[in-house]
Parts: C-alpha cells; structure tokens; sequence
C-alpha cells in the first residue's frame, strides 16, 4: 500500500481489524521495553507456551524476550523496533504479544514503521509501557490494539476466567466480559512461576456524572486508552494523534480509559488537568479509570476527590474501579472496538463489538 492510498485510508474513519486466530495460527512474542531472564518468569513463559499451544496456537519467542541490558531494556532500541517491524510485516504471524512493561518502550516509537502496520494490520496485545505501541498505532493509522495481559498471565497452571475470555477474543468470539470479585491488590512474590492472582479486596466499581455519585451507567462509544502514565508522556507528541481519532470518530461516540501506575493523588489532578486544557476531554461520552496501582497523597486528598477536582465542573460521566490495568484481574480491551459498558451497584461489564 503506497503511503497516499494509507493517508486516504485513514481519513476514512474506519477502523481496521486484524485477522483472529484460527487453529494453528501462529502468535509471536517481543519485548518492546524489559525483558525476562529471573528463572520463575522463563518458566512462567514456557509455561504459557505449552498452554496456548495445547489451546491450538503457536507461539514463537523473539530474540529480545529472554534478554536483559541490565538497565531496565531487553536491548537497544533499533533491535527492539527491528524485530517488531519484521514480526509486522511476517505474514505467517497472526498475533504479536508483548513480553511484559517496563519504562522505555518510548525509545524505539522513531524507528517504528506505521506504514507497515497499515499495510499489513497484525494483533499487538499488551499493557502498561505497551501503551506506546497500543495507543500510538491505533491513534495514528485507525488499526484496532488490545489493552491486555502480557504474555506472562498465560503462564499460570490455572488460567484466570480473565485469561480464558482473553483467549476466547482473541479467537474472535464476542464474550460480555462481567466484573471480578476480587483483585490483586499487594505485590505478591512469584515462587514456582506458574501463580495465578491472589484476591486480597473486593471490586468494587463506582460512577458519577460530574461531582455527583450515581447507582448506574451506561456507555457506548469506541475505546480508546491505556496507562495514563505513558499517555502523558505521548500527548502532543508525533507519536499520538487522539485528537485525530476522536474528530474521524465522533459519529461512534468515544469512551477514554485511562489506568495509572506511578501517579498519586496530586499528579492525577496535574495530568488531567493537562488533558483538559489540551482538549481531550471534548466530545467524548465518557471515561472509564482503572485501579490505581500506587494510591497515595501528601496533601490529604484521595484518588476520587482528584479526579472530581478536574472532572466535576465539566459535568461529564465516568467510571472509578474498573477492571482495567496494573492490578490484576484485568479485562481484554480493544483500542477502536466499539463498546457497551455498563456500571451499576458495584459491578461493571463490557461488551465489545468490532465493526
């Protein structure tokens, strides 16, 4: 595809889906950002090879995944962007998984090849620092990501009823994914590898419309989101265009979701503010937050009252506790789905539908 026809393509306003997986397909690993090399995550990885393999796809591991610069990257940057390039442009790989998060995915974005990715559209799944990869294509050329688990979560001897609706998306079935009971919300250290989450607090969904609380919500629109730290980082920068991607979507409606991991209370009031004075919040149905990983504050304020401070005076609907991000149990979501969530007593569901 010449670079005109991709420009033409994308000022369509329609969003491209990447074949599912069938039976046999094959599914490639990459490690964007960290790396895996403590003996638990190999084996949690070889593990979840074995798992999706018996499931009836293949896995394939990229030269960056078991490896480590001692500096929080598997590797150099061009390695990093070379071999998601070629993964991309391999027609025999289906599905591109992410091997986990870490702090500098953002150093390989120059050296990514978007026409690439609209020429031949592959699944990227992962969360956290992969947001850079999830949010920049699917904002920049209207080809749909996933926002879920990195490949570790399909190691665990138990597959999570989190992990089997993932694999059963990624399949192509459409599955109304309903809330978690519980969450994971301590650290817990892995011993064998094969761990699944340890439920320490109920979920517990709340929503409001402006400053005040509500019982129940509904929403629909095309999702669009990640983790709000990355997300900060990418706004108003070439390696964005969510602007862009609410204007060519407006008729379908937008619902932003955002999950935060480093943030406190005080920084979550500064990055919303930014986005709000950038335009972000304008026209779009409504936002969904996930748990925040590290809830704290040094000027006695919670993480609610925060996101009220930015978001009460413009009256607009969202979410709080969703089961999106960092603290696991988390929903499989897809960057331009069109999607139905519902909130009510606590509880939450989401139901994605690709067209």
């Amino acid at each position: 595809m010449n670079q005109k026809k991709s420009e033409e393509r994308t000022k369509m306003g329609k969003i491209y889906y990447p074949e599912w997986l069938n039976e046999g397909d094959l599914m490639a690993v990459t490690a964007p950002s960290s790396g895996i090399v403590d003996e638990p995550d190999v084996l949690r990885f070889k593990n979840g090879k074995a798992k999706l393999e018996k499931a009836g796809i293949k896995v394939e591991f990229g030269d960056t995944v078991f490896n480590y610069d001692g500096h929080g990257r598997s590797c150099e940057a061009a390695k990093r962007a070379e071999e998601f390039n070629r993964m991309v442009k391999d027609k025999n790989i289906k599905f591109i998984s992410s091997a986990c998060g870490g702090d500098y995915l953002c150093e390989i974005l120059p050296l990514i090849d978007y026409e690439g990715i609209k020429a031949n559209p592959t699944w990227f799944q992962g969360f956290s620092d992969n947001t850079g990869l999830c949010f920049s294509i699917t904002t920049k050329t209207d080809v749909a990501t996933i926002y879920g688990d990195n490949f570790g979560s399909y190691g665990m001897e138990e597959w999570h009823r989190s992990v089997e609706e993932n694999v059963r998306i990624i399949k192509g079935e459409t599955v109304k994914q309903q809330s978690f009971d519980m969450y994971e919300d301590e650290r817990h250290e892995k011993i064998t590898g094969l761990e699944g989450y340890f439920g320490d607090k109920n979920v517990n969904y709340k929503g409001f419309c402006g400053y005040n609380e509500v019982s129940e919500i509904n929403l629909q629109g095309r999702m669009i989101g990640g983790c709000f730290d990355v997300i900060v980082d990418l706004s108003g920068t070439t390696y964005e265009d969510y602007k862009g991607f609410v204007n060519r979507h407006k008729d379908d409606g937008i619902i932003l979701y955002l999950e935060s991991f480093v943030a406190n209370s005080e920084t979550t009031v500064r990055w919303l503010w930014k986005l709000r004075e950038m335009g972000w919040f304008e026209g779009i149905n409504g936002i969904v937050f996930g748990r925040p990983t590290f809830e704290s504050t040094e000027s006695d304020t919670t993480y609610e009252e925060a996101v009220k401070t930015v978001l009460g005076p413009l009256g607009i609907t969202y979410i709080m506790g969703a089961d999106i991000g960092h603290k696991k149990p988390q929903f499989t979501v897809i960057n331009g789905a069109k999607a139905t969530i519902s909130m009510k007593d606590g509880k939450g569901s989401i139901l994605l539908s690709c067209d």
